[in-house]
């Protein structure tokens, strides 16, 4: 019997889409679609020196409504300009024109000194929000050295609906103007029914340097 040979260079080993019913909120119902956790890029902002980062729906290559289920925002080597001020982030109703939706969160933060005098982790009563509609603190006064920067996650749920609040879970990790690495962990929601149409990214003083890059999430 004949032994067949097989070209392990050309097997095919990416799994076919699965299909899953999902919420479509425009239409109030569900549809059935591709499910295989595709991320899709959408939007790549890099900010030299600048006030602010702004993805908006309507801007070039952004979506920010019920194409996707959830959008996600990668921060990468965010770098103040004053050192110890915070990175943060809000949500705007109006594409943009305001940001200023109303938000309730928590946050908890774990942190380690270089020379190993603090190592801790703990709730932060004073960067967490009760129905305020101020930016969102995500970092706790990071470095402005040369070498010192941040990095972090922000993924928003649902934006597009009319009917729930808005949830968001974000993590970072800074390295904090004190010589210690800092990792939080913020999560809460925007208390509107109105689509969330715009997140602007930006320092509490100062400008910034780094990049984020938007994604959607299928």
């Amino acid at each position: 019997m004949a032994l067949s040979k097989v070209d392990f260079n050309n097997i095919n080993v990416t799994p076919a889409a699965s299909k899953a019913l999902k919420w479509n909120a425009s239409a109030n119902g569900f549809e059935t679609g591709d499910i295989g956790g595709s991320m899709v890029l959408l939007k790549t902002l890099t900010a030299s020196d600048e006030a602010n980062r702004q993805f908006h729906t309507g801007t070039s290559g952004v979506v920010l409504d019920d194409t996707y289920s959830s959008y996600i925002w990668k921060f990468i080597d965010i770098h103040p300009e004053t050192n110890a001020a915070q990175f943060t982030f809000n949500g705007s109703a109006d594409a943009g024109s305001n940001y200023n939706v109303t938000k309730t969160t928590t946050h908890f933060a774990a942190s380690h000194a270089e020379d190993n005098s603090e190592a801790q982790i703990a709730y932060d009563t004073g960067r967490d929000l009760a129905q305020q509609t101020g930016a969102q603190n995500i970092s706790n006064e990071v470095g402005s050295g040369n070498d010192e920067c941040g990095v972090g996650t922000l993924q928003l749920f649902n934006p597009s609906s009319t009917t729930f609040v808005k949830h968001f879970i974000c993590t970072t990790n800074f390295y904090h103007a004190s010589d210690l690495v800092l990792n939080n962990y913020i999560a809460g929601y925007f208390n509107t029914t109105s689509a969330i149409t715009g997140i602007i990214f930006s320092m509490s003083s100062g400008n910034f340097n780094g990049t984020i890059k938007m994604y959607g999430i299928l």
